[in-house]
């Protein structure tokens, strides 16, 4: 088994957004453009004798970049990998093979949410030790080595066998294919209440369907709703992975989860729906004819924790994104805790975990958590939901509905923009920053703007500071409009605008989303003049 080293040339596209980096298949494919990356990775690590997790959500090129990786990694002097079998890991299961056998870090493949298919996109990313999705200083560091990497090493060696559990020795560094659902399931069970669900599930009175989108987590669906909790066969649905995600987008949105909105709110709807991701880090919740907000699900979360068997000694504190509804900080204040507002990205999130200053996290992005891992984690919060209902004997309307006359309604919604010109998308947000100065007590209507500023955060652990991580219009009346350039898409640009009205009168609380609404759309696109600039009359998605 020869080790070379091989002579390559930069690519200087290779900085990572907010989760990896993320690009079309073909740009992978380009000659030795994976390798520089990985091997950017790898000379930031003291690789000698350490073990890695390696495995990705099975889109197109998975497999492919999975035996180059082991090739490398055995070449740079890796001790162990541990990769899931047929190449499947979900992005939870791998921060939690991460903490568990202590692992210097983990390569997930996937981009997510973005659609798969060699016309689609791939995307690989570094959890650090902690399991979390690396810093930006580390990030950083490795973009700054893809732009003067000049080789890469690789042994030369046959593919390893990835649907085969067991052991491959490549030279010196063992390859361990594992099951990529035990060790996950396994902290599941440590967290809910596994019996009072499947209770629930098998007393003949709840339908449910979770909705994996032929992404990662069908394979964790099944082993764990049908095989462990007894849901009838059929509760999971699309739910083999495959690499073009069945020719759909594996977004669990309004949108994209079409098929399941339908069954949740067409005729003869059931009890509960749910959706996750490309990688499984994103859900979806819905009740009959009901859509549970990410905002709106965080903060039933948090205000319901002592009801789940994993939080019942409470919660330190919670964290929200910066564009995330401000509903989980009425939760935090009844509760006596710290509430802390963060950039968009999970990793921001590590280091509040990692201090246990926040127990529970979540983004507007369908993205909700804790600190069982590193990560967001779409099924953790589908288990949330369901030993919720099953304690609480009520339906999902009617828990969101109780929690809104405690706390109070934030009517939000986040209309998106996809796939803007690049030059057009930031010329907005030039102009649009350069009225924030001026626009402290400014009347739109009957709205008067409170603060207007370009969101900045000091991380309470470390003391970074990250600039320019959105822009936020407040008013008076406690509501906001929030907007920001989405770095996890890989065709031009995505402009995200979140909107958000308080409602506390019990009475009021009822109404139509964007009707609601109404008023501050207007606002948005006078301030931000999104018509005109993005040559768009609509949002490509509304959530």
């Amino acid at each position: 088994m020869n080790i070379r080293t091989v002579a390559t040339t930069p690519y200087l596209d290779q900085k990572p957004g907010t989760s990896g980096l993320r690009k079309p298949v073909q740009t992978f494919r380009q000659f030795r453009y994976l390798e520089n990356f990985v091997q950017a990775i790898f000379d930031g690590l003291d690789c000698a004798g350490q073990l890695l997790i390696l495995g990705g959500d099975g889109r197109y090129y998975n497999r492919t970049a999975i035996q180059i990786i082991l090739r490398m990694a055995a070449a740079n002097g890796f001790a162990r990998v541990k990769v899931g079998q047929g190449g499947i890991l979900s992005t939870p299961a791998a921060s939690g093979m991460i903490r568990k056998f202590g692992a210097v870090g983990g390569i997930i493949l996937s981009a997510s949410h973005n659609p798969g298919g060699v016309n689609g996109d791939f995307g690989i990313k570094f959890n650090s030790s902690n399991g979390g999705p690396a810093s930006e200083t580390v990030t950083d560091e490795i973009y700054q080595r893809s732009r003067t990497i000049d080789r890469f090493k690789l042994m030369e060696v046959s593919d390893v066998d990835l649907d085969r559990l067991g052991e491959t020795q490549l030279g010196e560094m063992l390859v361990e294919v594992i099951d990529p659902i035990a060790d996950y399931m396994s902290l599941m069970e440590k967290i809910f209440d596994f019996d009072r669900i499947q209770s629930l599930l098998i007393s003949g009175n709840f339908r449910m369907c979770f909705d994996a989108m032929h992404a990662v987590t069908g394979s964790y669906a099944h082993a764990i709703f049908e095989r462990r909790l007894g849901a009838s066969v059929g509760t999971v649905q699309n739910g083999i992975p495959q690499e073009d995600f069945g020719g759909g987008h594996p977004d669990p949105n309004l949108v994209y989860a079409k098929e399941l909105v339908d069954r949740l709110f067409g005729h003869n709807a059931i009890d509960f729906g749910a959706a996750s991701d490309g990688d499984g880090d994103r859900n979806m919740i819905l009740g009959r004819r009901f859509f549970v907000t990410p905002s709106d699900s965080l903060a039933v979360l948090a205000a319901n924790a002592h009801r789940v068997p994993g939080y019942r000694t409470g919660l330190a504190g919670v964290a929200r994104s910066m564009p995330t509804s401000v509903a989980v900080d009425r939760v935090a204040a009844k509760l006596g805790i710290d509430c802390y507002e963060t950039p968009t990205g999970w990793k921001f999130f590590g280091n509040l975990l990692d201090a246990g200053r926040i127990t529970l996290c979540g983004e507007e992005s369908f993205g909700t958590g804790s600190n069982h891992i590193r990560e967001k984690d779409g099924l953790w919060a589908v288990l949330f939901w369901l030993n919720l209902i099953a304690v609480q004997q009520q339906s999902v309307e009617q828990i969101v509905q109780n929690h809104w006359r405690t706390y109070g309604r934030n009517y939000y919604s986040r209309h998106d923009y996809e796939g803007i010109e690049t030059d057009r998308a930031e010329t907005l947000i030039a102009q649009l920053r350069s009225k924030l100065p001026s626009l402290k007590r400014e009347r739109f209507g009957q709205y008067e703007v409170q603060y207007s500023d370009d969101f900045a955060y000091l991380d309470p652990i470390d003391g970074s500071i990250s600039q320019q991580q959105g822009i936020r219009i407040g008013f008076t009346d406690g509501s906001r409009i929030v907007f920001r350039l989405s770095g996890t898409g890989t065709q031009g640009a995505t402009l995200r605008v979140y909107l958000e009205r308080y409602e506390p009168n019990i009475n009021c609380q009822s109404f139509e989303v964007q009707q609601t609404l109404t008023d501050f759309i207007e606002i948005a696109d006078r301030l931000a003049q999104i018509r005109s600039l993005t040559g768009m009359a609509q949002p490509t998605v509304i959530t």
